[in-house]
């Protein structure tokens, strides 16, 4: 299995061949596009078949290995085996089986439609971060001890990935983590989850400004080559490729559980800022996964619902973007969004790379056909299976509330987007599982305007926020970022 970067011309591609140990490590690629495999391996009707007997553990190592094929099969299948345990994914609620990692659980079975939603927050934070940072972190430490290596983590985050990136990542051998978030805007519960752990390999750094800065910083590094590779600079952001495809796992394991035959057909609905949750789903279904729908839910931050619905990707601006009670997904540029244009206009790296060029230059592009746009494209958006939908403050409140009084479980707010959503788009016959995103308790500001009353802890949550906290705060400048990350690495 080879990679290929969404900007790499066919000549550089052929000349520089890679494979998954080759990028596992770092985020970009160095023409400053995102890797994808060549091509997407193909899951036969028999092969799914065999696949609903297994375990998750198992399920995630036939996946891996069709991706990670420079990775010997025994080593792969322990890596999987140590990751994806009841242990790392514990009961969050009582009424769910540990052994079952993700489990399903139906909403509505009605004359619209079957609501399903996936439990994906079983594991060490309470975020759906967890199910591919955790793998990652054995990743890691695995190549590393292989090469005798180090790496240094360099990441951004708007409340889950950096708290998952952590708790996987602490105490790794040869591992720091330098992880970015935006001042002042993360839960309470978010920001205590980061900012407590004492691990020397842990680095939070507060950046004045909307986590769009966090990122542009991130990308900032990772475009100058010279101080990457002299830094050893990483990422867990969800450019990492090893992340997004870590994510494909639960999407084939949601559609085996909710089927009983490969006649069968599911759709998902995924909350959406940053694209990298439901780009994992388009990958399982250019896999061959029969999946019927793919709905992006956003919050208040809609580029990605506008571009669904218009053609048109409309970067907004720091001013522009609003601090929700969904604030993983206050996110106005979309960083895994390019996988999927690149698809969208026939895999043509040089176009992908001009429509990104023109974000950075003109904050966007059209391709909606319409006289003067960038192209036509919109009109095939439909043949990849994608919607779209919108959800506010105000309707992450009822949802909560309805879903509370209907079926008496608590859902956090980005759960609440997506469910909010997914009842738009119900189809009879079609099941609609919506991932969920992560614990009530982590937002509980919002949950106790909503009902009145705190979200139930986890064990071990239970007073998170009085926890010491270690961090420090720092102006969007890629100057002083590089001169703090240069300092606390030594090298």
């Amino acid at each position: 299995m080879h990679y290929v970067s969404t900007r790499a011309t066919s000549a550089s591609a052929a000349r520089n061949p890679q494979q998954f140990s080759d990028i596992l490590l770092g985020g970009l690629a160095p023409d400053g596009g995102l890797y994808l495999p060549a091509e997407y391996p193909q899951v036969t009707g028999a092969e799914l078949d065999a696949w609903r007997k297994l375990s998750y553990a198992e399920l995630a190592y036939e996946i891996l290995r069709k991706f990670a094929t420079d990775i010997p099969d025994a080593d792969l299948k322990a890596l999987t085996a140590r990751t994806y345990t009841p242990e790392v994914y514990r009961n969050a609620r009582a009424d769910e089986s540990s052994a079952d990692i993700t489990p399903l659980r139906v909403l509505e079975d009605g004359a619209q439609g079957k609501l399903v939603l996936q439990a994906l927050s079983n594991g060490p934070t309470l975020a759906f971060k967890d199910m591919a940072m955790q793998l990652l972190g054995n990743l890691f430490e695995y190549a590393l001890a292989r090469n005798n290596d180090e790496l240094n983590i360099f990441g951004a985050t708007s409340g889950d990935t950096g708290s998952a990136a952590e708790y996987a990542m602490r105490g790794k051998r040869g591992v720091r983590v330098f992880m970015l978030s935006p001042h002042k805007k993360m839960s309470a519960f978010q920001t205590a989850q980061m900012f407590s752990l004492q691990d020397p390999n842990i680095f939070n750094i507060a950046v004045e400004g909307v986590f769009d800065d966090c990122q542009d910083l991130v990308k900032a590094v990772s475009n100058d080559l010279e101080f990457k590779a002299r830094q050893k600079i990483g990422t867990v952001n969800s450019i990492n490729w090893a992340r997004v495809v870590a994510q494909v796992v639960y999407y084939f394991r949601g559609y085996l559980a909710a089927t009983t035959a490969n006649s069968q057909k599911v759709s998902f609905t995924v909350p959406s800022g940053n694209f990298g949750n439901i780009c994992a789903g388009h990958i399982a279904r250019m896999m061959g996964l029969p999946i019927d729908k793919l709905v992006a839910a956003t919050n208040e931050n809609d580029v990605l619902d506008e571009f669904f619905r218009t053609g048109v990707y409309r970067v907004r601006k720091p001013a522009e973007t609003f601090h929700t009670s969904s604030p993983s997904m206050d996110i106005s540029k979309a960083s895994n969004f390019e996988r999927f244009v690149y698809e969208l206009v026939g895999r043509d790296a040089e176009r992908t790379h001009a429509l990104f060029r023109k974000v950075d230059t003109h904050g966007g592009f059209d391709l909606s056909g319409a006289p003067g746009s960038d192209g036509d494209e919109f009109k095939d958006v439909a043949k990849f299976g994608f919607l779209s939908g919108r959800s506010t403050h105000a309707d992450r409140l009822a949802t909560i509330r309805d879903v509370a009084d209907d079926y008496g479980i608590t859902i956090d707010t980005h759960t609440a987007d997506g469910i909010k959503v997914a009842r738009e788009h119900l189809q009879p016959g079609v099941p609609m599982i919506v991932l969920e995103t992560a614990l009530a308790a982590k937002f509980n500001e919002t949950i106790l305007e909503a009902l009145g009353q705190d979200a139930e802890r986890p064990a071990g949550f239970e007073d998170i926020e009085s926890l010491p906290q270690r961090f420090v705060v720092m102006p969007a400048d890629v100057v002083r970022m590089k001169a703090y990350i240069a300092e606390h690495t030594g090298l």
